[in-house]
């Protein structure tokens, strides 16, 4: 019996629920922080009008928030161990909350900016935090868990932004996209001094602290970042901005590499990347953010601009992305402990790409009915991604990496993101004006079936009460209207086809994973 008893396995202890939680606590977090980088979309229109902007100027509404989160995430890590998780997060939670009412009452553009800008470099902190105690604060055995927990803030929190934001604005206005963020707020805060333990402050680290790399990282990847979300707005290079900024990153970010693969105490920890499990995850976690950005920032456009959707009607649409993941989610821990992480990422990538694909054969008159079925099978592809993925790219990190290795990969999915909006609104405009001179071209006003066109509108505009050289000019107008539009659908389409072969492409990285088993990365120490 006793020989028998030896051949067991450890019993791993029971997670306290105190931990739980903390951590849990630590993903409502990151959940808000990663809502409120989409839920501004649906509504930019009515706050724009609110506070008397036009389309470009509002659009650094949605810049200042991106570039402030994407500063603080690598910078995450270094502060935490300053002030502990603890009181890192209590700050910074506080702050949010306040932030997200100061957006609320905001009465000017500069004023929205500002308050958006704080709430991003506030919210930021939470998404890297959040990974980072899943690594510390759970045994192997239950990381997956909290990976779970944690893709549902990665991958639920833009699918259902555009939804929730949407129906907020239709129904109680603008305002209550930011007042969301209290009840869970004071709940964060709650959950953050009941279960996470007070740590002394180092403030030793300060003098540690790798100033050039901070200094090359903040000036570089700001400027990239604005670069990404305002280069297709101001047409790129013909924008003086754009190519000084451009400059200024592509300088200030190679230095930054210099910085970090050379000091011994880096602010990042850019080895990790050539772990080979670690790298190959951070290059499908980039195309996994321009597939969940991008394809939340295209169909809306679509939506709006064809069907004449509504803030309300295009989130129910893109509903159909979120709500189901809800209940898919939790039976991915369980799927890991049967089948080979590789086959679930492979699976996961596939569904996304195909739900892709399945949107890149719109017509005029695709709408809900038609979408619904593409939204669900991406829904199912998203969670098979992203847990299997952070619990890949995060086992055998040690547990003085995990921060980094956070931040790092919270980063490079925010980054994808920015690339693939980018990519996705220059192609857009570029296919459109493809597509709206081959239309063109292949329509002669000396066709039949293009004159009995024309004749036909006449007839109904002047049924309508116009007299007959206006009615032919409306007439005309309609047709080229129609032009147009069908141009939009095929550049729409041309857009998720892109989105569906990147993601495919990235695919290929699976192949050269080494096996992994689901048993987590960081171990608490």
């Amino acid at each position: 019996m006793a020989v028998s008893s030896s051949l067991k396995p450890p019993v791993t202890p029971p997670v306290p629920l105190k931990t739980w939680i903390g951590v849990g606590g630590a993903m409502l977090g990151a959940f808000m922080a990663i809502l409120d980088i989409q839920i501004t979309n649906a509504s930019l229109q009515e706050i724009q009008a609110a506070l008397g902007a036009t389309l470009e100027e509002g659009s650094w509404i949605s810049t200042a928030y991106l570039v402030a989160e994407i500063i603080v995430i690598p910078l995450t890590g270094w502060l935490s161990q300053i002030f502990s998780i603890r009181r890192y997060l209590l700050v910074n939670v506080a702050l949010f909350t306040f932030f997200s009412v100061c957006c609320a009452w905001a009465r000017s553009l500069p004023m929205m900016i500002l308050f958006r800008a704080l709430q991003g470099f506030t919210g930021g902190v939470l998404i890297p935090v959040a990974l980072t105690l899943v690594l510390r604060k759970l045994p192997p055995q239950k990381q997956p868990v909290g990976l779970a927990m944690f893709a549902v803030t990665a991958v639920f929190a833009p699918s259902i932004g555009p939804t929730m934001g949407g129906w907020l604005t239709e129904n109680f206005g603008w305002e209550y996209i930011f007042y969301l963020n209290i009840i869970p707020g004071l709940l964060l805060m709650s959950a953050v001094w009941y279960a996470i333990e007070a740590e002394p402050l180092r403030f030793d680290l300060l003098k540690q602290g790798d100033w050039g790399g901070i200094v090359a990282m903040v000036l570089g990847l700001g400027s990239l970042q604005v670069v990404l979300e305002e280069g297709s707005r101001k047409d790129w290079f013909s924008s003086p901005l754009i190519v000084k900024l451009t400059v200024v990153a592509v300088i200030f970010l190679t230095i930054f590499f210099i910085i970090e693969l050379t000091r011994k105490r880096p602010l990042l920890e850019l080895r990790l990347l050539m772990r080979r499990n670690f790298g190959l995850a951070t290059i499908i976690n980039v195309a996994l953010g321009l597939g969940l950005y991008g394809s939340v920032y295209i169909l809306p456009l679509y939506l709006a601009q064809v069907q004449r959707y509504n803030s309300l009607q295009i989130g129910e649409v893109i509903m159909w992305a979120g709500v189901p993941q809800l209940f898919l989610v939790p039976f991915v821990p369980k799927l890991m402990k049967r089948i080979d992480l590789r086959v679930l990422i492979g699976t996961g990538i596939s569904l996304f790409a195909i739900s892709c694909l399945m949107n890149s054969i719109m017509t005029n008159q695709t709408g809900y009915e038609q979408l619904r079925v593409s939204q669900f099978v991406r829904a199912m592809g998203q969670p098979l991604i992203m847990v299997p993925l952070s619990s890949i790219a995060t086992t055998g990190i040690e547990p003085a990496l995990a921060a980094s290795a956070s931040a790092l990969f919270n980063m490079m999915r925010n980054l994808g993101g920015s690339i693939g909006i980018a990519s996705l609104a220059t192609l857009l405009q570029n296919r459109e004006h493809f597509h709206s001179n081959r239309l063109g071209e292949s329509i002669s006003m000396y066709a039949p079936e293009t004159q009995q066109r024309i004749e036909q509108l006449t007839q109904y505009f002047i049924q309508k009460g116009f007299d007959a050289v206006t009615a032919n000019q409306q007439a005309l107008e309609a047709l080229s209207h129609t032009v147009r539009q069908e141009a939009f659908v095929m550049a729409y389409n041309d857009c998720f086809h892109f989105i569906g072969i990147a993601l495919l492409v990235s695919g290929l990285a699976v192949l050269f994973f080494k096996k992994s088993k689901p048993a987590g990365g960081a171990t608490a120490h």
